[in-house]
């Protein structure tokens, strides 16, 4: 099997068109995609799922139709369907993507001659000012866990970590024992790409995590004892799944009564610009967000805009 650059489609020459069965076959050749990003593009896991719904989503609206025979016209259609779903402009972009890459793919196996789906324009998408909470309801937010929550000393720990780290709900769930360092102050992050970053820890959250490890993870762990290396562990001793967190998440957000529609996203922005306000080097949170480009997070400097004032007053000449 040729090696392939990540995320990239072979260049293959195609084999001679072959005939294929409307809905049953879609949703086969739909599998054999999803396979070929996981063992061949070798995308991220969590991206690959993200295709495969997307997929999913696709070939419901397909429906008994075929992929050879379906038209432009039809395919452009299927933006619409998405735009009825209420779906983001950053999702229906993805769909698009998705789409387009199994179109490419089913030309490469020889079951399209050409690719009518090029000619779909891509979703415009528009730089949205993220939400984030104020320093108040962050620490409304960071105590709502209490003593008589099943599972408090976990979940304190949990919200801390998010905001401490700026970290997002995969990375979180895939953090290991062997990835904190709490005498050091940090511990490692694995992100997209399988990239890997040092986060510093706060004192705050550095006592949340000690007191789960010592009065309530031992519990988790004898449940499952073979599942030990995972940091958060669910009440069946398993890893505690991103899932999970958005739904902790959203719990305690509503029990400290935060006006704005709360994700561990939300979280992932206070962090950022909290820090910005605070007087943060731009690049030194580009890093411990972990994103490849500072134009993503430059997207925070817009968020606060006392920083943008303090700023203005202190270096313009006549502020």
């Amino acid at each position: 099997m040729k090696k392939v650059q990540k995320g990239k489609l072979r260049r293959l020459r195609p084999r001679s068109v072959q005939p294929i069965n409307a809905e049953n076959s879609t949703r086969r050749w739909s599998a054999a995609y999803t396979e070929y990003l996981r063992t061949e593009c070798r995308l991220a896991e969590n991206t690959v799922m993200a295709y495969s719904r997307d997929m999913i989503r696709f070939t419901h609206w397909l429906g008994k139709r075929s992929v050879q025979q379906i038209s432009i016209a039809e395919l452009s259609d299927f933006v619409g369907f998405l735009s009825s779903e209420e779906l983001a402009p950053s999702s229906i972009a993805r769909h698009i993507v998705s789409v387009k890459m199994f179109f490419r793919y089913l030309q490469l196996e020889g079951v399209l001659l050409e690719n009518k789906v090029e000619l779909l324009g891509s979703q415009k998408l528009w730089q949205r000012v993220p939400s984030v909470m104020s320093p108040r309801e962050v620490d409304r937010f960071l105590m709502a866990p209490k003593r008589f929550e099943l599972y408090h000393f976990r979940d304190r720990a949990l919200l801390e970590m998010l905001y401490a780290t700026g970290c997002r709900a995969s990375e979180i769930s895939n953090l290991r024992i062997r990835d904190l360092h709490l005498t050091e102050r940090y511990c490692k992050c694995h992100g997209k790409g399988s990239k890997q970053r040092l986060t510093p820890l706060g004192q705050a959250a550095i006592d949340a995590i000690q007191l789960y490890l010592e009065r309530q993870r031992p519990r988790l762990e004898a449940v499952r004892p073979d599942e030990t290396d995972w940091l958060f562990l669910s009440r069946s001793g398993r890893r505690l799944r991103r899932e999970a967190i958005w739904e902790l998440v959203k719990k305690y957000a509503a029990i400290s009564d935060i006006t704005i529609k709360v994700s561990p996203h939300t979280l992932r922005h206070s962090f950022a610009t909290h820090l910005l306000a605070g007087g943060a080097d731009l690049r030194r949170v580009q890093e411990m967000l972990g994103h490849a480009s500072i134009a993503t997070t430059q997207i925070y400097t817009h968020v606060d805009q006392s920083r943008l004032k303090k700023v203005h007053k202190q270096h313009h000449p006549r502020a």
